[in-house]
């Protein structure tokens, strides 16, 4: 269902407020440069701040902007399993393809409460794809108990962030070559995908969409030299990216890119630092997108 170029899309606001007709126009310029499939209201889209209406409204946009074109992988995380239950929901209602579904942070449940979570949230219906993103969530999807979550028969795969590319093959080898793998960092889509991995949930697809598919799509056709070669263009814009706290630095790439599209953030986030922002102008310049 997913693969290649999948960008974990940034929320416009406009004086605090989401901005649905600037998302729905940024869904189609990300078709247009050949985006793979989309995800509304990831961690990338400030979800940890999204209202259930704005989550549902954005996540329906998403839906009606792609028009069947790619698949709608919704952000559907929650540290309360009956919320992220109500989110699955709301998301499947929507229209959306499948649901992203993080453990729970900040709880830290041991592994059988990071199953029953995760199984309760696949029991809604709508297929899911696990993310796992120790970093964020202090919790880690063991291998044992992704395993057990890839007999369910509505989890068929992971975003993968732990930053740990053995894990691709341990996955591989626990949950089948079928299990569908996205890398979740950018800066490692290609030893992922050399590994066994499909694609990549990506934060600089935001920024690059084009460079980002035509990447991913050599890695699919086994054109190795010229994914090596983009991926040297694209890696320094990977680093900038996370200089300071995303998606500060990506919504003023963006910006850069695209002056229609407002750096704006809702609190706690805060615009990145002049570092950051130096750091990013060079990626952009490198990259040839400014």
């Amino acid at each position: 269902m997913f693969f290649g170029s999948i960008p974990a899309l940034v929320t416009p606001f406009a004086a605090g407020r989401v901005d649905l007709a600037l998302f729905r126009a940024f869904v189609e310029w990300q078709l247009a440069e050949g985006s793979d499939g989309l995800v509304p209201c990831g961690t990338t889209g400030e979800s940890a701040t999204l209202s259930p209406e704005e989550h549902r409204s954005l996540v329906e946009v998403a839906v009606e902007a792609a028009g069947g074109r790619v698949p709608v992988l919704a952000g559907c995380g929650s540290n309360d399993t009956a919320h992220a239950v109500a989110l699955t929901r709301s998301a499947m209602k929507a229209g959306a393809s499948a649901a992203l579904h993080v453990p729970p942070y900040y709880n830290r449940p041991n592994q059988d409460g990071i199953y029953a979570h995760l199984a309760a949230a696949a029991e809604v219906g709508l297929p899911v794809v696990l993310y796992n993103v120790p970093a964020r969530t202090v919790t880690d999807i063991a291998v044992e108990t992704m395993a057990r979550l890839a007999e369910l028969p509505n989890v068929i795969g992971v975003k993968d962030a732990t930053g740990n590319l053995a894990r691709v093959s341990a996955q591989r080898a626990a949950c089948g070559a079928d299990f569908l793998q996205l890398s979740g960092n950018d800066d490692m889509a290609l030893g992922f995908n050399a590994m066994g991995g499909v694609g990549c949930v990506s934060v600089t697809a935001n920024v690059a969409p084009k460079l980002c598919a035509d990447f991913q799509r050599a890695t699919r056709e086994g054109r190795w030299e010229d994914a090596l070669s983009l991926n040297d263009r694209l890696y320094s814009l990977h680093a900038a990216l996370f200089s300071d706290a995303s998606p500060g630095p990506a919504k003023y790439a963006l910006n850069r890119v695209r002056p229609d599209f407002p750096s704006e953030l809702r609190a706690p986030m805060t615009p990145p630092s002049e570092a950051s922002r130096r750091a990013v102008d060079a990626a952009l310049a490198h990259a040839g997108l400014i």
